[in-house]
């Protein structure tokens, strides 16, 4: 038996964000990031909408990039306190992973970071609240996941909170918050969303369910991701409801050793300065995971099939796999996404010598492997690596070698 699960409610369009005056309860807590909302005059029309509402609302604000378990039990107490009824997280990414971490710890207070991560062990959510996720940003698709993506820091370490739980329950896809996105957010978070309906299409869980959202998404990525990176706002609208999609997909499909891989990257080279932004890390990883994946029969099919509903020809399945590599690897270029890890500068855009030094890297290749063989996502990878062959895929990813093993 398989479980496709999705938020209650979805609304979309322009000026959807005015959902939220229908919402009923009597207090509710805004979770939001940086400032971005605030400024572009989104928050202040969220809080209003709530008022008309007849809800008392709280901010909890300034969840950083990449949320760290600090924030998460921070933001729990604030909700203790509050007692809200509705969460509403609006942002990107960031901020509605931390708000739905910071939901699990509010309901059950004695829940600890390493029960959040026990993968779909979370017990019976909306006791005390119910969720709504705003996005911002199009990529992360996590206002219809099932998943939050949490970082420790002592550790360097991404991990992803996996339970259909933590799924909101209602999802406001509005596109007037998509377009204050700058032309580097927009770049990562798109390929970000190709990499979720790729892996997703050739997940061992995929399904009749997922594989038509998956497959529409790559279509609808494919034709408008660089001109909504170019300031096409239509296609920026576009894109908003593709990296949907692609989410709705791989929250019941789930994902591969890209995501893995990426996780346990991102944070883990933090004392050199920089973080590999999570969309980049799947854009420079995908092309070789693709190749490693194609050595198994059954993915190199749907590779195929993707590369087919692409129309990027090729007569063979192999032939096929190649082209929808090289496909990938030349819309990183015209998205100013460097190839390799070698070449990722500390502010994102390729360069010749990036901010990871070569022998970090290898001092830490080991462990990273090891800490993505036991990554969520690695057990629906449709080729499972061993921890010699996630080290040798890392090396090509940080080299950008040839995967031929």
């Amino acid at each position: 038996m398989a479980r496709f699960t999705l938020p209650r409610d979805l609304y979309h369009g322009k000026g959807s964000l005015e959902t939220l005056k229908t919402l009923k309860g009597t207090k509710a807590v805004i979770v939001v990031g940086g400032g971005s909302m605030k400024r572009n005059g989104f928050l202040q029309r969220a809080e209003e909408y709530l008022n008309e509402a007849g809800m008392e609302v709280k901010l909890i604000e300034g969840v950083e990039p990449d949320p760290s378990v600090t924030t998460v039990m921070n933001g729990a107490q604030v909700m203790l306190d509050f007692e809200p009824d509705w969460i509403v997280a609006m942002g990107g990414g960031s901020p509605i992973d931390a708000a739905k971490a910071m939901w699990i710890k509010y309901e059950y207070p004695e829940c600890t970071f390493e029960d959040m991560c026990k993968v779909f062990g979370i017990p019976e959510l909306r006791k005390k609240a119910h969720f709504c996720a705003i996005p911002s940003t199009s990529g992360t698709a996590t206002e219809v996941t099932a998943f939050s993506i949490i970082t420790d820091y002592e550790k360097g370490i991404k991990y992803p909170i996996a339970d259909f739980e933590i799924t909101p329950d209602v999802a406001i896809v509005d596109p007037d918050l998509a377009e204050t996105m700058p032309q580097k957010l927009t770049a990562h978070t798109g390929m970000d969303a190709m990499t979720h309906a790729i892996e997703a299409y050739v997940s061992t869980a995929n399904s009749d369910y997922t594989d038509p959202l998956a497959i529409h998404a790559i279509e609808m990525i494919m034709n408008e991701l660089v001109p909504s990176y170019n300031g096409d706002m239509e296609a920026r609208a576009k894109m908003h409801n593709a990296q949907c999609l692609a989410g709705m997909s791989f929250s019941n499909a789930l994902l591969g050793i890209v995501h893995s891989m990426a996780h346990k990257t991102g944070a883990i080279f933090q004392d050199y300065g920089a973080h590999i932004i999570h969309g980049a890390a799947n854009a420079m990883y995908l092309p070789k995971v693709i190749a490693f994946n194609a050595k198994d029969e059954t993915a190199k099919k749907r590779y195929g099939v993707i590369a087919d509903y692409m129309g990027l020809g090729g007569e063979s399945d192999d032939e096929k796999v190649q082209l929808l590599i090289d496909y990938l690897r030349g819309m990183n270029d015209k998205l100013n996404i460097p190839h390799c890890i070698k070449n990722y500068g500390a502010d994102s855009y390729p360069c010749e010598q990036g901010f990871v030094p070569e022998e970090v890297f290898l001092e830490r290749v080991h462990d990273i492997a090891v800490n993505a063989i036991g990554d969520a996502c690695t057990g629906s990878n449709p080729r499972q690596p061993s921890v010699e062959e996630m080290e040798k895929l890392l090396k090509c990813c940080y080299y950008d070698t040839e995967v031929d093993f």
